[in-house]
């Protein structure tokens, strides 16, 4: 099955910052974001989550729920939401089975370099757990207001 918008979103459990096992239907009734980001206190990855950490009060008054998933352990998240005071919860991927049913962990090249990780992506789930629209590439800087502007857009 292809992710798309329109298909119903893959189910996961997985560990927040806190060690408490978070699934996704803990969310029906309420539209999700849903970001795959690559590694905490990285500077393209503490952007995007800063960007949705400033704008965080404009996702409360229309009642979204943001998520980020990385391969990093609910430690490091610990201290990351500390470090940025991120509102959000971070969900621990490390064995980046999650991030793999999303298609958003594959064979990346850096400086010359190929490894495996996360290509950033993200997830607008609506609240009845269909996939609403994807950001592929995302550009961390701007990344937040463009989510806003499709969630205008959204019923």
């Amino acid at each position: 099955m292809d992710l798309e918008p329109g298909v119903k979103a893959p189910d996961f459990v997985l560990p927040d910052e806190n060690g408490i096992e978070r699934k996704l239907s803990d969310y029906n009734g309420k539209p999700l974001i849903l970001y795959f980001y690559p590694k905490d206190d990285t500077p393209g990855c503490t952007k995007e989550a800063c960007g949705f950490r400033d704008d965080y009060s404009q996702y409360e008054s229309v009642d979204v729920e943001i998520i980020g998933v990385s391969p990093d352990s609910p430690e490091k998240h610990t201290k990351f939401k500390k470090k940025y005071n991120l509102p959000f919860t971070l969900l621990a991927d490390e064995n980046h089975e999650i991030a793999e049913k999303y298609r958003v962990w594959g064979l990346k090249k850096s400086a010359g370099r190929e490894y495996y990780g996360i290509k950033r992506t993200t997830y607008l789930i609506d609240k009845n757990g269909i996939i609403y629209h994807i950001f592929k590439n995302v550009k961390p800087a701007e990344h937040s207001s463009e989510i806003l502007d499709v969630l205008n857009k959204m019923d």
